[in-house]
């Protein structure tokens, strides 16, 4: 059949209209996310397929635009036939769901089967030899994504975006295209354009639902971490407004989560002036399910201040309150107890890295660790008992801060002693600055931080 000049003006235009939708969203896929480059690619490599192919097949528009390629224009053609089902099939399964989505893929392994003869046998000059494969591919994908397409439950349950726009292009192209393809079979009349404006308006609606997949999940994103904020907030809360301010002791406190909520967790229970307690934990895990437990620790805090002086009574206290609510979930826990009106340290820990202390120039790793909390009910905690005296400094941390590596594997606990060696001059706070900075340096520049950091700085005047 001979297209008019009014029809190849169209076939331009609708050309045209493709390349602008298909070009620009393989662009944009690129500086996107892994989900939505996938969303954005496939619908734009069909797009801008189709839009080489209405060029193709119109001479006069394909030769100005692409001259040296006039002389293959036809076969072109009949490579984007077979070849430009792939991508269509892709970009809808990226938009379904159960089995249509695994429909979709079927469909897809089918459609590089055919396409691979197709395309040979395009090269080969028998472009028409697998050409009723593919229109029975298409037939069949047609039916099924029109049938789900139109039946609201069957929209609701099986695709990603629900959509009456997505129902109705999906509709006209299915009449469109079933329509051309049974032409190969049955003798039906030829409407030039009505492949391609159905085309063009089933395009259109799936930018639509495309774009209103993007936007509902980054409106949920958005939601999200905007309630991590309210939740950081909330941890924040939860934690020592500010050090105790005693006679004798000088501290520092330092608290450096990894996500926007952490698993981490310090407490000081001042009795007066000359008595503290100090307590860090660490909950196994990150986010939200490590924060949760983060916050009962707070709460079982309160069952164990009678009891503060005694570091083995505090943690079983604590074990107590939390069996039963861990989840699978452990704690590691250290305490330290210190009197400086008696002059006497107690020291006890549940799975916790040792405690650091600097005593008559030199430092001492204090261990005195039970298990974790969570491995099993009833755990004994023993106490380290200990002398203190003015120009001691003790420090609690969590594994945060002595498990990153630097490039070569080595772990920063390997270095943290020699830090602490080295600005023991310096005071809580400062040593407390220098540890974190020390700890950024050490691990390689592009690596995000792979832990919570807890550090307490106790410095005996």
């Amino acid at each position: 059949m001979v297209i008019t000049s009014g029809e190849q003006a169209a076939a331009i235009a609708l050309g045209t209209i493709f390349l602008f939708l298909g070009i620009p969203s393989c662009v944009v896929a690129l500086f996107r996310s892994r989900e939505y480059r996938r969303i954005l690619g496939w619908f734009g490599v069909f797009s801008t397929m189709y839009g080489v192919r209405l060029f193709a097949e119109v001479p006069a528009a394909f030769g100005l635009h692409a001259e040296p390629f006039l002389r293959i224009a036809s076969r072109l053609v009949w490579l984007t036939t077979y070849l430009i089902l792939i991508p269509a099939i892709l970009f809808w399964a990226e938009l379904s769901r159960g089995w249509v989505r695994r429909f979709a893929q079927g469909m897809a392994i089918v459609a590089c089967a055919i396409a691979l003869p197709g395309v040979i046998a395009v090269f080969l000059n028998a472009p028409l030899r697998f050409i009723h494969y593919n229109n029975i591919a298409v037939i069949c994908l047609l039916l099924v994504l029109a049938v789900v397409s139109v039946f609201p439950r069957l929209a609701k349950k099986y695709m990603a975006v629900p959509s009456r726009v997505l129902a109705a292009g999906t509709v006209i192209l299915a009449v469109a295209v079933i329509h051309e393809n049974l032409r190969t079979f049955l003798p039906l009349r030829e409407y030039p354009l009505f492949e391609p404006v159905a085309m063009a308006l089933f395009m259109l609606s799936q930018a639509w639902v495309a774009a209103e997949k993007i936007f509902s999940d980054q409106r949920r994103l958005l939601s999200i971490e905007n309630e991590l904020a309210i939740a950081s907030e909330i941890q924040a809360s939860i934690l020592p407004a500010s050090v105790p301010n005693l006679q004798r002791l000088r501290i520092s406190a330092a608290y450096l989560p990894m996500t926007a909520v952490a698993g981490d967790f310090y407490w000081f229970i001042a009795v007066d002036p000359n008595r503290a307690g100090f307590l860090v934990a660490d909950v196994s895990g990150h986010g939200v399910p490590a924060a949760l437990i983060a916050s009962m620790i707070k709460v079982a805090m309160q069952s164990v201040l009678p009891c503060a002086n005694d570091p083995a009574a505090v943690l079983e206290g604590l074990e107590g309150t939390l069996q039963g609510q861990l989840s699978g979930q452990f704690v590691s826990a250290a305490y330290l107890w210190l009197d400086t009106e008696t002059c006497e340290g107690l020291y006890s820990a549940a799975g916790h890295p040792p405690l650091l202390r600097w005593h008559g120039g030199h430092l001492e790793r204090l261990e005195s660790n039970g298990i974790l909390m969570g491995v099993s009910p009833h755990n004994h905690f023993p106490v380290r008992r200990m002398p203190i005296q003015p120009g001691d400094r003790f420090l609690l941390y969590t594994d945060g801060l002595s498990e990153p590596e630097n490039a070569a594997g080595v772990p920063f606990g390997d270095h943290l002693e020699d830090v602490i060696r080295r600005h023991q001059a310096g005071s809580a706070p400062q040593l407390s600055d220098q540890l974190l900075l020390e700890v950024g340096r050490w691990q390689p520049a592009a690596m995000a931080q792979q832990d919570d950091i807890t550090l307490i700085v106790i410095d005996v005047l």
